[in-house]
């Protein structure tokens, strides 16, 4: 069974008039994959990452994630299930800067009710994965924004999701700190076999991925492979950011 199945999905806005963000797409992701979005601002990638996150509904199409139809939950069920089953990661991290570090990470069980010793027990594990353990009793303000986003990666997985949704993860951080980051969601998606899906505009974070898929005006425009060699993906990537137009470091 496929993780992610979107079927014909389309997403207008407006009523006089209409705004087709996405336009009847199609695709798959199966179990452990690591896929990303790439496109020119505006050609409905966000608001792609929207509908799949279930924080937008399509206005027509569907959307199943292990097999749940999540057009056909109410909101109460929906909520629960975004909360288990799927981790967010943002460009500006969404920390709470009135929470230590550790109190940040442990949030998703906290509010599931997860007993202290097996939060612990999670946090240590995945803060040492993470390599954010010497910074647990830090504040979000005490830290940089590669350790920031590490822990936001941390708070994203530490409930075991079915699916982690990226949205330019590496937006505000400088090249050393987004290829760190971009390491560490390589070796989560291939340890945990954590399927991820992460919507980018960067060649290089992108070239960390197993396939692409470019959307222009709301359409998938092309879709790529690595073939294992992440600098001959990278050129790939390169080459069709191209072929769609702009800047292909930042459109």
């Amino acid at each position: 069974m496929e993780m992610l199945k979107v079927s014909h999905l389309s997403k207008n806005y407006g009523k006089e008039v209409i705004s087709h963000a996405i336009k009847h797409i199609s695709f798959s992701i199966e179990p452990g994959e690591f896929v990303g979005v790439m496109g020119p601002s505006g050609s409905g990638k966000t608001t792609l990452l929207n509908l799949i996150s279930t924080v937008d509904q399509p206005t027509t199409g569907e959307i199943q994630i292990k097999g749940i139809n999540t057009k056909q939950l109410n909101s109460d069920d929906l909520a629960l299930f975004r909360r288990r089953e799927l981790g967010f990661v943002f460009q500006d991290f969404n920390l709470l800067d009135t929470l230590t570090i550790a109190e940040n990470v442990v949030l998703p069980l906290t509010l599931d009710n997860i007993s202290v010793l097996e939060q612990e027990s999670k946090l240590y594990s995945i803060a040492k994965t993470l390599r954010i353990d010497h910074l647990l009793d830090k504040r979000t303000y005490e830290v940089s924004g590669g350790e920031a986003q590490r822990t936001a990666i941390a708070r994203a997985i530490i409930h075991n999701p079915s699916l982690l949704l990226a949205d330019e993860p590496t937006g505000n951080l400088d090249s050393r700190s987004a290829r760190t980051v971009m390491e560490l969601f390589e070796k989560v998606n291939k340890e945990q076999k954590l399927t991820t899906i992460m919507v980018t505009h960067d060649p290089v974070a992108a070239s960390y991925c197993e396939r692409i898929i470019f959307i222009k005006d709301g359409l998938i425009y092309n879709e790529i492979h690595s073939g294992g060699s992440r600098l001959q993906f990278y050129q790939q990537v390169i080459d069709v950011l191209s072929l769609l137009g702009g800047d292909p470091y930042g459109f």
